[in-house]
């Protein structure tokens, strides 16, 4: 799947110049914690999110630094924290450069920047244009409409065995176990032994997920591999 296929189309922006009031104002009537901000030609130069606007004068939750500290922090930072804390406008506030995504990138990539900068959001651009936002509660409907539409088939017994086999042959804990699938009507039923014992949950996943199964029983004997001489 692509960033296209699950993003919010319909997203509320702000520009650098709007008052900070009006987007507070806006994201709690959308009821979001994050705002894309954008210039004249609809190009992303800001994300605008909740954190941003923590540490503000108005609820008396500024950092309040000993007068030493501030002497040593000198009057550069010090005057760029009273711009943060009290500007009535959004460029002041907003985080710079956001990271963005292509429309067209796999949910892998989107996945990807998530996790390694720590953000909830991500705008979605086609020709340097904000065209969507993805979320993670995007990403997680998108998995729920992806498990609810999972196909409830009738299959040979055989081509089960078949597929299930294929399946655990190909995962890198392969070798951790010594199983035999038998199954009937739908019902997967797996014995034998397994070298880690976290394998026999691998097994019962691996075969809930094969299309066909009704019914899954994982019946295995934990050996350890020092027991053997491995």
């Amino acid at each position: 799947m692509r960033a296209a296929e699950v993003m919010t189309r319909d997203v509320a922006t702000v520009r650098p110049e709007t008052a900070i009031a009006d987007a507070i104002h806006l994201m709690l009537d959308r009821r979001v914690s994050g705002l894309p901000v954008v210039d004249d030609a609809g190009a992303v130069v800001g994300i605008l999110s909740e954190g941003d606007l923590l540490r503000r004068v108005e609820l008396g939750t500024e950092h309040r630094r000993p007068a030493w500290v501030s002497f040593l922090r000198g009057p550069d930072r010090e005057a760029v924290d009273y711009v943060r804390t009290h500007t009535l406008r959004v460029d002041d506030v907003m985080t710079r450069k956001p990271d963005t995504v292509d429309e067209s990138a796999p949910l892998d990539e989107v996945v990807a920047h998530m996790t390694h900068r720590h953000v909830r959001r991500l705008p979605v651009t086609s020709a340097g244009k904000l065209v969507g936002i993805v979320s993670r509660a995007d990403l997680v409907r998108a998995l729920g409409d992806a498990l609810a539409h999972r196909a409830q088939v009738n299959r040979d017994d055989a081509v089960i065995k078949n597929d299930l086999a294929a399946e655990i042959r190909q995962q890198p804990w392969a070798d951790s176990c010594s199983v035999a699938i038998e199954v009937h009507n739908g019902d997967v039923d797996i014995c034998g032994v397994v070298f880690q014992e976290s394998v026999e949950a691998a097994l019962r996943v691996a075969a809930e997920r094969t299309d066909g199964v009704r019914s899954v029983a994982v019946r295995t004997e934990f050996v350890s591999q020092v027991a053997i001489g491995a």
